[in-house]
């Protein structure tokens, strides 16, 4: 694309931001801590999911103080539902970095903004060119999947390495006068124009600008390579009451998948397995009787890999001591804990 042409693509993009853009909450606002809170929520989420998230977090957390020195249990209530939630602690490590090293001023400059604790090149990018107009790329699959067609790229965009190849395609074409609107413009139209499959090419207001629309295959990039397999693993979960009906529950490790989140006991099961043995010496309990042994059966998915839960009810007594992190409690208390979506799921079918 010669420079004559890179101004054309730049000004009709815009131009087109302008006119269609969605009417989101975030883009009602210059700050560039509410400006980081929804490019944080929105990574792996959609937009109609995230907006109500983002109003009741900022309602709660209005202040880069208030989010740094909230505890966490709560902060997790807050996030509980969106899902991927090391972008919380990671948020607030960062937020509470920005307060005491930079005097709750987030940093206006990629060296310093990027070393904050879960800001990456995209968010980085994103804060700076929005929140402060600087000409900065924030690259993420709608802005590939665009540009890939727009300038024929067909390296493999599931490479780490492929990224760098799209960041200086934008500094290359970046508006410098409006570098926000042209990021977003990227990223909108990518979400409601350049779609993955059956791109709307004939609505595009840069079809002019763009070799694979000219050569006819837009439908063919961008290249991606397959990712591994999503691996399934088969629970049996235990919603266990005592006499009081008290429901037995623990906090999942401070590291690793939903960090610190609650759940209802999880034995995982296999051919040789004695689940409601294994159940019974971990948590040193004994089952008394069966309430129902087809509580609930589902399938949760993340990015890599399946939770198959087969979920009984039962009545249990305390033999010893509960292990750490594992208390029966009234259903009230539970449902006022930070609880991943399978658990919210069987917490909807209890009375």
């Amino acid at each position: 694309m010669n420079y004559q042409y890179t101004n054309e693509f730049r000004h009709h993009l815009v131009e087109w931001f302008n006119k269609e853009k969605r009417d989101l909450p975030w883009r009602r606002t210059s700050d560039p801590y509410k400006i980081w809170v929804s490019e944080v929520m929105l990574q792996q989420t959609r937009v109609d999911t995230v907006i109500p998230y983002y109003n009741r977090f900022l309602e709660k957390y209005p202040t880069l103080q208030d989010l740094a020195y909230a505890p966490q249990e709560e902060l997790l209530k807050m996030w509980e539902g969106l899902g991927y939630y090391s972008r919380a602690r990671n948020l607030q490590a960062g937020v509470k970095e920005v307060v005491e090293k930079y005097n709750a001023a987030v940093p206006d400059n990629r060296h310093d903004i990027s070393k904050l604790k879960g800001v990456g090149p995209y968010t980085a990018g994103a804060i700076l060119s929005i929140a402060y107009k600087k000409a900065e790329h924030a690259v993420d699959g709608n802005v590939m999947r665009v540009l890939s067609r727009v300038l024929h790229i067909e390296e493999d965009i599931a490479l780490h390495k492929t990224r760098k190849v799209f960041e200086e395609a934008v500094e290359m074409l970046i508006d410098e006068q409006h570098p926000g609107d042209f990021n977003q413009a990227l990223m909108d139209l990518g979400a409601m124009i350049c779609t993955p499959t059956s791109p709307k090419c004939l609505l595009c207001p840069v079809r002019d600008y763009c070799t694979a629309f000219s050569e006819g295959d837009a439908d063919q990039l961008p290249k991606k390579s397959k990712k591994v397999k999503n691996k399934k693993v088969h629970f049996k979960v235990f919603i266990a009451t005592d006499q009081e009906g008290r429901f037995l529950i623990e906090k999942r490790p401070s590291e690793g998948l939903l960090a610190d989140m609650w759940q209802f006991p999880m034995i995982e099961t296999n051919e040789n397995s004695i689940c409601e043995e294994t159940f019974e010496q971990n948590y040193n309990v004994q089952i008394a009787n069966y309430i129902d042994k087809d509580l609930l059966k589902f399938k949760h998915v993340f990015s890599h890999l399946t939770w198959e839960m087969d979920c009984i009810q039962v009545q249990a007594e305390q033999k010893m001591e509960l292990p750490n992190d594992a208390h029966f409690q009234p259903i009230e208390q539970i449902r006022t804990l930070p609880m991943p979506v399978p658990m919210l799921k069987i917490l909807n079918v209890l009375n």
